[in-house]
This record gives structure tokens, sequence and C-alpha cells, in this order.
């Protein structure tokens, strides 16, 4: 339970943009007395929270029922990829819900001689994409080049486009499309 009100409090206080100094200067309390209740080492008597939170202002209430969840996670080790397609192509996605999201984020792998197949795909956004192994053809409208390793493209998607490993081995790149979207 103590590190439980230290956290929200360090939550709410950062939320609200104040330093630990400030706020011992708002609600009378000192600041190493919210460093130690912050750090968990301390659980504060109801008074003395009541008076912290005042210096905020926030009631017990509010206090009590601020949502503590982490947030949007940042990092995103191999494994938490989403596969969002298998196959002779696949598309591992950064993150695991694109709604409100401005950007996608895949890591894609093409098995030699995979393609994206013999219609052009045309939608909605932009997208780009550096490859990271293996040789990958690119066909934008009337354009068509072989990328290697190092190599990038960077489009408007509603130009007709197609995706086709040319190689040996299999070609991995790291691509983003703006708005979310395969």
């Amino acid at each position: 339970m103590t590190s439980d009100v230290g956290r929200r409090l360090k939550s709410v206080r950062t939320m609200h943009e104040l330093s630990q100094r400030e706020l011992a200067r708002r609600s009378g309390i000192t600041n190493a007395t919210i460093s130690l209740i912050e750090s968990g080492s301390l659980n504060p008597s109801v008074g003395s929270l009541k008076r912290i939170l005042d210096g905020i202002p926030l009631d017990l209430g509010e206090f009590f029922s601020f949502d503590l969840s982490e947030g949007d996670p940042v990092f995103f080790p191999k494994e938490q990829l989403v596969e969002i397609s298998r196959g002779r192509i696949t598309y591992r996605q950064v993150g695991q819900d694109m709604h409100g999201r401005a950007i996608q984020v895949l890591h894609e792998t093409y098995a030699p001689g995979a393609d994206t197949g013999k219609v052009l795909l045309s939608h909605n956004g932009e997208e780009g994409a550096v490859v990271v192994r293996g040789r990958l053809e690119v066909r934008v409208g009337d354009q068509v080049r072989v990328l290697g390793p190092g190599d990038a493209y960077y489009f408007d998607s509603r130009t007709p486009h197609r995706f086709r490993n040319v190689g040996d081995e299999e070609c991995e790149l790291v691509s983003a499309c703006s708005p979310p979207g395969v």
C-alpha cells in the first residue's frame, strides 16, 4: 500500500508539473517527507496526505481513483511484435493497437521469390522503408528499382505499387506507413 501511495503521488505531482520542492512549499510538508513517500519508504497519515494533496490541489477521492496504468508502452522486445501476416511474406507490427495512431511500423520479411501479387497495391497514405538484408524489387507507378541493404524507398501510397524479393535469400526490411494499414 505504501508504494501505491508513493507511485500515485509521484504520478499526480509530475502530471501537474510540480517539483517535490514546489509541492513541499505549497503544502507545508518537508521536501524530504515527500521524497520518502514517493520512494515508498514512508506511509503518510491521512491528514498529511490531505495537506500534500491540497498543494496540488486534489482531493483524496480523486487521488485514489486516479488511473495508475503505465500508459502506452515505449519499448517492444522482438517477442512482442504482433504478427499480422504470415506465409511467404510476414509483417510483424510494432505495438498491439493502432487505433488513434498516426503511423504503423513493421518488420517485414519476404521469402526468395515472394511478391505482393500481380495486381498493384494502392491505398491512402505514405510509406517508406529501409532494406536490412536481401534484395527487393520495388515498383511505384512506372518506376522500378532493385534495392539492397541500406537502400530505402518513400512514396505516396496512392501510387500503384508492388514489392518482390528478387534474391536467393530472405529479404528483410523495416517499414513505416501513415496512416496505419497494410
